[in-house]
């Protein structure tokens, strides 16, 4: 039976009241950290979807790059109840107790984009976050002709897409014995890797080739570029995610490639309205992913 329920939208530490007719089933999105570009996308794209769906209500939380207030935020959505939860977690590990009791509690959870250390959860939703990191060693290789140096910009280190997309990276490019990689942590934030770039720069620190693992930190690595009097088009630079300030820089020539990764947000509304219709969805959902440079760049969408 359809569940009339008091829903709070958690954001900030705030609490909105939203109220819910008989026929009204809600989907909360507990999410990281809406500072970061792609997370705050993937929430939209959500919202977006949704709309379509007039039976359904959409709330969200955002944990600002919190543990401790994420987990709080999961215990709230559990403890309404909502009828179904999406997480998107900054961490594979310190989430899991508070996924496994809403999971217990009979509501559906859809983990979105970064994986956790267990399987009590209804759906798995990513993209191959190894397989990125190889496609961008490769690209990187092949331009290099096997010889220079790289920076790696790595994202949150407790994310398992940060340690799938490093590792995918790493053991690519370890096959060629000339590239030297110098690893910095940009936490998949545009201000954290302006400041970790500004102190490469004023260490004198230069490289041929840079990948990020987002596209939003190449975004802040090509500013201080730029502001230093050093041309982006000169250094071969790879991000991740496809947006579309990663397709305006391709087009510019000021950024090399990038690697499209879906949000997931429309294909957690798919997943969603079938597990509420009650029928049966797949445990782990892979959305593909595919390099863009300049020869595809005006045939491939941003995914914001």
């Amino acid at each position: 039976m359809w569940k009339t329920i008091g829903v709070f939208l958690l954001a900030c530490g705030l609490a909105l009241p939203a109220s819910a007719g008989d026929d009204t089933m809600v989907i909360a999105f507990a999410q990281d950290d809406m500072a970061n570009d792609f997370r705050r996308a993937q929430v939209q794209a959500v919202r977006d979807a949704l709309a379509e769906h007039p039976d359904l209500r959409f709330v969200h939380a955002d944990a600002q790059g919190r543990t401790s207030l994420l987990i709080r935020q999961i215990d709230r959505f559990t403890a309404r109840p909502v009828d179904l939860l999406i997480v998107g977690t900054n961490g594979d590990r310190a989430v899991v107790p508070a996924v496994t009791k809403a999971y217990e509690a009979g509501i559906p959870v859809i983990v979105l984009d970064r994986g956790i250390q267990s399987d009590r959860y209804t759906t798995f939703i990513n993209s191959d976050n190894a397989r990125i990191g190889r496609l961008a060693a490769e690209f990187i290789a092949e331009r290099l002709a096997g010889n220079g140096t790289v920076l790696l910009f790595e994202g949150l280190p407790s994310a398992d897409v940060t340690q799938l997309r490093t590792q995918g990276f790493l053991d690519e490019i370890g096959r060629h014995e000339g590239i030297r990689v110098v690893r910095r942590v940009g936490n998949f934030l545009r201000r954290d890797a302006v400041v970790e770039m500004e102190k490469l720069v004023a260490a004198g620190v230069t490289a041929d080739a840079i990948f990020a693992e987002s596209d939003s930190m190449l975004s802040g690595i090509r500013a201080v570029l730029t502001r230093h009097g050093i041309d982006p088009a000169s250094i071969v630079t790879v991000g991740c995610d496809f947006i579309g300030e990663a397709r305006d820089a391709i087009f510019a020539g000021t950024q090399t490639a990038s690697v499209k990764f879906p949000l997931g947000g429309r294909e957690s509304v798919q997943i969603a309205v079938e597990i509420l219709a009650g029928n049966a969805v797949p445990k782990h959902v892979v959305i593909p992913v595919e390099m863009v440079t300049r020869e595809n760049v005006d045939r491939v969408a941003p995914v914001f």
